[in-house]
């Protein structure tokens, strides 16, 4: 145990209900267990109603749901014609809300007949298509995803047009979620919609709801392309928490990678934690960050129980995506009336699905950003009561960091939500849409910040520059601009993973990751089934694998070349440099490691992959050798010393920056051609850039003191996955020198100006 904190419950806040509330849609929502609104309901929901976009950002159970739920059945009755869309990132949610709505609407239909037209709908991949075609015909208020917006919607807008005409309010549900590459390409989705709705005479109001997150008007403002008001005072109450940072052991018996020490995986730390408090009675949740580590977390734990009580293990279960619908609605039932003590999960549980009546929360491995981990933690309490929040550090830098580091945690969030929809390498396909969609008017071009890129889209003859604009030709249409878009993330063509043994397709995977992810021999997993790839092709866009259970997982080993092609921004600070640069990223993969599970590595198998080619952001810091050696870095130790720094600066870029450590890479050097001098460079894992290397050079100061107090706080004596060791590493992690790490951060701390 590495810190406890204890923090205070929290007094409701109501209010009066707003007087502009229609007194039926009040009546209902007396009836349902409301007496009186939480104070960021009303204000939010008077902020939407009085034709402002606003951005709701509070903690989990806050009741946002309401938020937008009164100026919308308000409109609703007061306009016969209204209409409203509903967006979530995941079905899951966008499920649960309709269930919700659709409640509501058939307890108001009592007391306003007039609601009967209303039929809130789904609209998504799973719903069929005579089911799609009524909900277009006659829904007043669809629950959709942003994927179905981009291409079933205004692919089709002329079909959408009673719709579309009437539509009075967006609301994007969870928008914490949309980052990076996604978070990018849903703002350009959602500036069409609006320019669309435009067009049929509409200005929809756009109501936001986040988890608590650092400046949420200003993402909001970003996602949407337009001004957001922002509520972020939560008036609802909750009990007070324990919160409990967890660090494993390391073990003695087993070493990883060149001799490193290995930690007890969080797997297994936490099913023995939560063993630990269903044997004492506790209501308990377990995060872990995959469907696979949820079965494991699970089994573990009821491996545990079996020693304590015959009949405890059956009060646990696991909980993923990729069960049927039935079976998670039982468990999620049974959580709630307590006949399950114990479940494992996967984030299909941190959002969407109403889960009450908790005792304690374990977090297995940080979950990438802290408002998620915040999203999880507020699982736990019922009724005031206190409760438990435990994180459990896997063995990585940002969780070491973390549980060495608590306020970083548990004091107010440091990162923000990252979006570029001006990314030529995304908005060339959506502009290509949008031109698809409607002709694009000067107007438009300089809000898109597009000019560039239409010149480039008239120049390949996908579009024509008229006097009233540009316009789609022939050639364009030919393309399919909606089908050939990926909005959540990649390039946009996609290799399908297929059983040779029985043909069934199990998923896909973008061709830019595919050689890293699905290379022969690699290990994949689907819905907690193992298989092990065959062959790849990615010419034919395939990748075959057999159903396989080894006892140990693979990761890719490749080699990577990077040039400078820009300087967007530069600072020179004596003897270290500092910049956001455009680069040419070239990696191959040349073979793969094979670890058995306790982190040992098995051996090395060479592979012949092809080149990948990369045009991306990167923040980049040179040092002079002249300052490394008075500073007691020798030469011969500048590879392992700059090598070591750059893996740890990975592992907490998404302390600063909304970002997963796989969205992002990295290259140090001794010597760069381009620079002349020892160099590290961490780049966006995306063409053009994902706006998380513009993020870490903005808070470059934050972002090396954390990952120089990560390396600082770790007990190993030369190097682990824990600090400098990364399992992405092309390079077998060697040469990593631990203490020449540390030398390098402080010496370019040193370097910056003061705050």
């Amino acid at each position: 145990m590495t810190h406890v904190a204890e923090l205070p419950g929290r007094e409701a806040q109501t209010v009066d209900w707003p007087t502009w509330l229609k007194s039926e849609v009040q009546a209902t929502l007396r009836d349902r267990g409301i007496p009186r609104p939480w104070s960021h309901q009303v204000r939010a929901a008077t902020l939407a109603s009085e034709g402002h976009h606003v951005v709701l950002s509070t903690g989990t159970a806050s009741g946002k749901s309401l938020a937008y739920q009164m100026p919308i059945l308000t409109t609703l009755l007061d306009d016969a014609r209204a209409t409203a869309l509903y967006l979530a990132p995941t079905k899951a949610l966008g499920a649960d809300q309709l269930r919700n709505t659709i409640s509501i609407t058939d307890e108001l239909r009592a007391d306003a007949p007039e609601l009967a037209d209303v039929f809130p709908s789904a609209y998504d991949g799973d719903t069929p298509i005579e089911i799609r075609q009524w909900a277009r015909a006659n829904a007043r208020w669809i629950f959709t995803n942003p994927d179905m917006v981009h291409i079933g919607i205004l692919g089709a807008h002329e079909r959408w047009s009673r719709f579309l005409r009437n539509l009075r309010y967006v609301v994007v549900d969870e928008c914490h979620y949309y980052r990076g590459v996604f978070g990018s390409n849903v703002a350009l989705i959602l500036r069409r919609l609006r320019r669309v709705c435009a067009r049929y005479g509409a200005s929809p109001v756009f109501v936001l709801a986040s988890a608590t997150t650092s400046d949420p008007g200003a993402a909001a403002s970003r996602l949407v392309g337009a001004p957001c008001e922002e509520v972020t005072e939560d008036g609802s109450p909750h009990g007070p928490r324990t919160v409990a940072l967890w660090e494993p052991p390391l073990l003695k018996e087993i070493t990883g990678e060149n001799g490193a020490p290995v930690r007890r995986s969080a797997g297994a730390e936490a099913s023995r934690i939560m063993a630990d408090l269903v044997v004492e009675g506790a209501r308990t949740l377990t995060f872990v960050r995959s469907r696979r580590g949820a079965e494991v977390t699970a089994l573990g734990t009821q491996r545990f129980l079996a020693d304590v009580d015959r009949d405890l293990p059956a009060r646990v279960a696991a909980y993923r995506a990729g069960y049927l619908a039935e079976d998670r609605r039982k468990l999620e039932s049974d959580l709630s009336d307590g006949t399950l003590l114990g479940v494992a999960t996967t984030n299909a549980l941190e959002l969407g699905v109403d889960i009450a009546g908790l005792d304690a929360v374990v977090v297995a491995g940080f979950p990438g950003t802290v408002a998620s981990f915040w999203q999880q933690a507020g699982r736990s309490g019922r009724r005031g009561e206190g409760s438990l929040v435990a994180l459990v550090a896997r063995d990585d830098p940002l969780d070491t960091y973390l549980v060495h580091n608590p306020g970083a945690l548990l004091d107010k969030p440091i990162e923000a939500t990252v979006t570029d929809p001006t990314n030529p390498y995304l908005l060339g396909p959506q502009i290509l849409c949008a031109a698809a969609e409607l002709p694009i008017t000067a107007a438009e071009a300089d809000e898109f910040h597009a000019e560039a890129v239409l010149a480039e889209l008239v120049a390949d003859g996908l579009l024509r520059k008229r006097p009233h604009g540009w316009f789609i030709t022939p050639e364009g249409e030919k393309y399919a601009p909606h089908a050939s878009v990926n909005i959540r993330g990649g390039s946009g063509t996609e290799v399908a993973i297929v059983d040779g043994e029985t043909g069934r397709m199990l998923g896909t995977v973008d061709a830019g990751r595919a050689p890293a992810t699905v290379h022969p021999g690699a290990v994949h997993i689907h819905q907690g089934e193992s298989f092990v790839v065959d062959d790849l092709n990615l010419e034919d866009g395939l990748a075959l694998v057999h159903p396989e259970q080894p006892d140990w997982n693979t990761s890719a080993r490749e080699t990577t070349d990077i040039s400078v092609t820009a300087v967007h921004s530069q600072a020179m600070l004596g003897e270290v440099t500092l910049a956001l640069v455009q680069v040419n990223v070239t990696h191959q993969v040349i073979g793969y490691l094979r670890r058995l599970h306790s982190g040992e590595v098995l051996d090395s198998v060479e592979l012949d992959m092809p080149e990948q080619t990369l045009d991306t952001r990167a923040v980049m810091y040179t040092i002079t050798p002249e300052l490394l050696i008075e500073r007691g870095v020798s030469p011969e130790r500048f590879p392992g010393s700059l090598h070591a720094a750059e893996h740890a600066a990975i592992g907490l870029l998404p302390l600063v920056a909304t970002c997963d450590r796989w969205d992002i890479g990295g290259v140090s050097t001794a010597l760069h051609p381009d620079t002349g001098l020892p160099t590290v460079f961490v780049y966006d894992g995306y063409d053009g850039g994902a706006g998380f290397a513009e993020r870490g050079h903005r808070a470059f100061r934050d972002w090396l003191e954390a990952t120089r107090d990560a390396i600082e706080s770790c007990e190993c004596r030369t190097g682990c996955p824990s600090c400098v060791q990364s399992p992405k590493c092309g390079n077998g992690n060697d040469p990593l020198d631990k203490a020449g790490a540390i030398v390098v951060l402080q010496a370019v701390l040193d370097a910056l100006p003061t705050r």
